[in-house]
């Protein structure tokens, strides 16, 4: 079969298919009379192979190296072509992250666009020092901060990034709340500790809504945040807190401050006279909780544990009372 005939039930080019013969792709077995190119049935073959490898991103080098070793394995090739495919894409991805980025800053001219493109190669720089600093200098670009927030883990820089989100005030509520929807935990963490350093009602809704979060982590953030605010479904994170000693003197405090409120201070009595069944330490730790509620509105319960059966607690409870004796 001559050259014309190949290329055109092949649809590769003549140009392509010389190209392939000067480079020892696949070269014509044999010669008319009058020189021209002739294909058998087996070149045909190894140039429907060689189109194969190329439709898969390979070079023509790697295509030739390929065909002339006889030790070489599909799956070796499959492997590299999959690792250098995930490269870039993932180098496609950050491209179009940061095209977004931009878009979202909607910079009027030029000066715009530099300005936007040199805070996101600063924030992405390897050393915390330089994202440090991108953080402390005046950024109006929300949503390129917001991202850094969910992504940074050195302490230092994420407190600068916080810093300069809270800036922003409410309106960088909204483009840090969507890390609360990441299946990675880890940004999930760090949106709501950067929210709770939000002002605003979108803020507290976005806290209200983490208290149902999987990771006890996130829900007791967003407890002791919400707290605060007046949201009393935090309640029950807060005596958990309590009662299973992890930031309990903080949860304490919050749950003193939601106690103010008249209509939610015999709940949360009764929430922590719940935790009285624990063992001793859960028992210290609810007596001291309970000495934080306003007025007397523990004076009963304090007085019931003044005369524990544990010693430790009647005389925590009595010193809480003001009764350095225990009852």
């Amino acid at each position: 079969m001559l050259i014309g005939e190949v290329a055109r039930r092949s649809g590769v080019s003549t140009r392509m298919l010389r190209h392939y013969d000067s480079l020892g792709l696949v070269r014509p077995t044999g010669r008319t009379v009058g020189g021209y190119r002739e294909y058998s049935e087996a070149d045909i073959r190894r140039i429907f192979h060689v189109e194969g490898l190329r439709s898969l991103g390979m070079s023509l080098r790697q295509i030739g190296r390929a065909l002339a070793d006889p030790a070489f394995t599909p799956s070796t090739l499959v492997g590299d072509l999959i690792r250098r495919t995930e490269d870039r894409l993932k180098r496609e991805q950050e491209l179009l992250e940061r095209l977004r980025a931009i878009d979202a800053s909607e910079p009027a001219g030029w000066d715009g666009v530099l300005h936007v493109v040199e805070l996101l190669h600063e924030l992405d720089s390897p050393s915390p020092s330089r994202r440090q600093q991108a953080a402390l200098a005046p950024v109006e670009d929300v949503p390129s901060l917001a991202k850094a927030v969910l992504t940074e883990a050195h302490p230092n820089v994420a407190g600068a990034l916080r810093w300069a989100l809270a800036r922003a005030g409410e309106d960088g509520v909204a483009a840090v709340a969507a890390g609360m929807r990441s299946p990675d935990v880890d940004v999930r963490r760090r949106a709501v500790r950067a929210i709770a350093e939000l002002p605003g009602d979108e803020a507290t809704a976005v806290l209200a809504a983490a208290l149902e979060d999987p990771d006890p982590q996130v829900r007791r953030q967003a407890a002791l945040a919400a707290g605060p605010r007046g949201t009393t479904a935090a309640v029950p994170v807060l005596v958990a807190m309590v009662i299973e000693g992890v930031n309990d003197v903080e949860a304490a405090e919050v749950l003193g401050t939601l106690a103010l409120d008249p209509g939610h201070g015999e709940r949360i009595l009764n929430a922590l006279a719940g935790g009285l069944a624990g063992d001793p330490a859960v028992r210290i730790r609810v007596a001291q909780a309970l000495a934080e509620l306003p007025g007397t509105l523990a004076h009963d319960l304090l007085r019931h544990l003044s005369g524990d059966e544990d010693r430790a607690v009647a005389v925590i409870a009595s010193a809480l009372l003001g009764d350095q004796s225990p009852g």
